[in-house]
């Protein structure tokens, strides 16, 4: 079984200690209309993507995936360079982001056939010109419900998982419609395992958390260090609560950091500005200070090398079981 990644296909079970869900770079829709911001220098989104990418050797990290979607300034021969002078697997992803914070326009007027092959042929063939190809599939949702381009681009996300075997990982707001998603998905024939509900760790809610788990999703506590949203004591605390209950297989960790926000981030505010509110926010934090913190609560260091390194194994074979090997 291999992984798609931006310098080739990878064996699953080299993929080593993995973080599921960071960004080397993100462009909100228009970023480029705020001219009140700093120019964006693509050599020095570079370098800083580097020089935060390459720490993660000295933790052990072998692979990291950038589930940017397409509509969100997806660079993917950024990521590839990245990962050419830091030595990681960098995994890319196609697929579209939620209505309201995405670009509907054109894939609104496709049918879901026709999204169903963009997706499969950026997974198959590679994304524009690069030749590289993704090797996940990204979905959003809204909050509180699920709109009919939402649907439509889910639907399509899930059929072309079912065709390439690949994994699903997504965007929930306010850790909202992860049953939702699972139920999309799960009604294309794609098994629970092969989806990762993103940010469900946006609430202080257990058995929210327990409830997808227990229909086999992977529970995405991926957003450490964005304590603005939910304090990382809290995320720890539900972590340790699945792992007690059993659901330890169902778990996966990672940031949610952006390395470059093209043209900053909406509303103004710089990334500067962002990171200063923000400072544990960053690659390296899980390692450093959250499973430490987490040894201290009980937690093995076992079962934190399971999450890290064992989940994104399984999560990235759940849809190849039945796959034929692409060449």
């Amino acid at each position: 079984m291999q992984v798609n990644t931006t310098e080739g296909r990878v064996p699953v079970d080299q993929l080593g200690r993995t973080l599921v869900h960071e960004h080397v770079a993100v462009g909100f829709p228009g970023w480029y209309l705020d001219v009140r911001q700093p120019r964006y220098r693509r050599e020095d989104a570079l370098a800083q993507a580097v020089d935060h990418f390459a720490r993660l050797r000295d933790y052990g990290v072998r692979t990291v995936v950038d589930p940017c979607p397409m509509d969100l300034g997806r660079d993917v021969e950024l990521i590839a360079l990245v990962a050419q002078k830091t030595g990681l697997n960098l995994v890319c992803a196609t697929g579209m982001y939620a209505e309201s914070m995405g670009i509907s326009y054109s894939f609104a007027r496709l049918r879901v056939e026709d999204i169903v092959e963009i997706y499969v042929k950026e997974i198959e063939d590679g994304i524009a010109w690069s030749g590289i190809r993704a090797g996940v599939i990204k979905i959003a949702t809204g909050d509180g419900q699920v709109t009919d381009f939402e649907r439509k681009a889910l639907t399509a996300a899930a059929r072309a998982a079912r065709i390439t075997g690949l994994p699903l990982i997504s965007h929930t707001e306010n850790a909202t419609c992860g049953h939702d998603q699972i139920d999309i998905v799960t009604g294309e024939g794609v098994p629970a395992g092969q989806l990762l509900v993103g940010h469900s760790d946006g609430r202080d809610d257990h058995h929210y958390h327990l409830s997808i788990a227990e229909r086999g999703a992977y529970v995405g506590f991926d957003r450490f260090g964005l304590e603005m949203i939910v304090p990382d004591e809290v995320r720890m605390q539900n972590v340790k609560r699945l792992i007690d209950a059993g659901h330890r297989d169902r778990v996966l960790m990672s940031h949610d950091t952006v390395h470059c926000f093209l043209g900053g981030l909406p509303g103004g505010l710089t990334q500067e500005e962002f990171q200063r509110r923000l400072p544990n926010w960053r690659l390296t934090h899980i390692f450093e200070n959250i499973f430490p913190r987490m040894r201290a609560m009980g937690v093995s260091q076992a079962d934190l090398d399971h999450i890290v390194t064992d989940n994104p194994r399984r999560f990235f074979e759940a849809g190849q079981v039945t796959q034929p090997t692409q060449g």
